[in-house]
């Protein structure tokens, strides 16, 4: 099985990651504040590695084996400004 990522595709809600191996994995925006958040844009000029997908000008990433198992990581940092901007 390879897990590497091949491509990467959004609607409104949700971004389809497509795998080397032919998976296709449906993963839920509201997981990812930031790519929820970002212009359709911003969100396609992603960039992919044997081991997960990079957002640049976003300082995203995510990992393809925490999509398959289902357990995203937020960055702290992220977790921290969006309680600095809900306290506004």
């Amino acid at each position: 099985m390879n897990i590497s990522p091949k491509s990467v595709r959004f609607d409104d809600s949700t971004m389809w990651v497509t795998l080397e191996d032919g998976q296709v994995l449906a993963v839920s925006l509201t997981q990812f504040p930031i790519l929820l958040n970002a212009t359709p844009a911003q969100r396609q000029a992603y960039e992919t590695s044997a081991y997960g997908l990079h957002w640049d000008a976003l300082d995203e990433d995510i990992s393809i084996e925490g999509l398959i198992v289902g357990k995203p990581i937020a960055k702290p940092a992220t977790l921290t400004s969006l309680s600095a901007l809900s306290a506004r």
